[in-house]
């Protein structure tokens, strides 16, 4: 069950349109997961700064069980995001930045019970 979270200081009207059924899309293909299970969430015109300017920029947050747990695995990921998002918002990849959270079954309500005993 995955997690996407898109931070952009880009205001509203710059996003392209349904950008979170495209990031939803797009990280199912990347991770490996199906549609169904990927939250996504896109807060726009956020005050930011991203290496000490406050020029457009994103972070983008992936919590996932079992595929962002090594170091070769997001490096895959990252790539792939990135591809992503330079072409969704328009930014260069130096205005973007990715963090990867493993996440345990037990870390994820659904259902009146946790992901552990579904």
């Amino acid at each position: 069950m995955p997690f996407v979270e898109l931070d952009t200081s880009l205001p509203p009207e710059r996003l392209p349109p349904g950008l979170a059924q495209t990031l939803c899309t797009a990280a199912a293909d990347i991770l490996g997961k199906p549609a169904e299970r990927v939250n996504v969430t896109v807060r726009s015109g956020l005050p930011m700064v991203l290496s000490g300017s406050a020029e457009p920029c994103a972070q983008l947050v992936v919590s996932s069980i079992g595929v962002v747990g090594t170091a070769e695995q997001n490096q895959r990921h990252s790539a792939r995001f990135f591809d992503v998002l330079t072409a969704q918002l328009g930014l260069g990849p130096e205005r973007i930045v990715i963090r990867f959270y493993p996440l345990e079954p037990w870390q994820i309500g659904k259902n009146r019970t946790v992901m552990t005993f579904l």
